[in-house]
């Protein structure tokens, strides 16, 4: 058994799919439309065929609530692992991501919190094993 597919509650799907590619750099992976509904999924480019992230809408409102409860009270809604967290902390801040807790090592590796733009904190680490 694996996880091929986890989803994150976007306030705009067009907004999250550029902050996501062209920010993360993550690749588009699916992209299916049916009437109201889009399938909307990116992958990382070191694992294409590995998890895709599904950038799912917020229109329940169920969703949104518990996308806006996690942000206020400042709870990941995803974590991301990289191989060098000052590297990428250091490009994304570049590009003006804005970060709720800048790059921070501890014992057990480093971690940055940003904020995707489309309603959610996203937890990146780098562990030290």
């Amino acid at each position: 058994m694996k996880i091929k597919l986890t989803s994150i509650h976007v306030d705009d799907q067009e907004k999250a799919l550029r902050f996501y590619t062209d920010v993360l750099g993550f690749v588009k992976k699916a992209d299916v439309s049916q009437g109201d509904y889009r399938w909307l999924t990116v992958a990382s480019p070191e694992e294409p065929e590995g998890t895709e992230l599904l950038l799912e809408p917020n229109n329940n409102p169920a969703a949104r609530a518990y996308q806006q409860s996690l942000k206020e009270q400042g709870i990941n809604a995803a974590m991301f692992h990289t191989d060098d967290l000052q590297r990428d902390y250091d490009r994304l801040a570049g590009l003006r991501v804005t970060f709720t807790t800048p790059f921070t090592k501890a014992e057990w590796g480093s971690m940055a919190v940003l904020d995707d733009t489309c309603g959610n904190l996203i937890q990146l680490t780098q562990p030290a094993w």
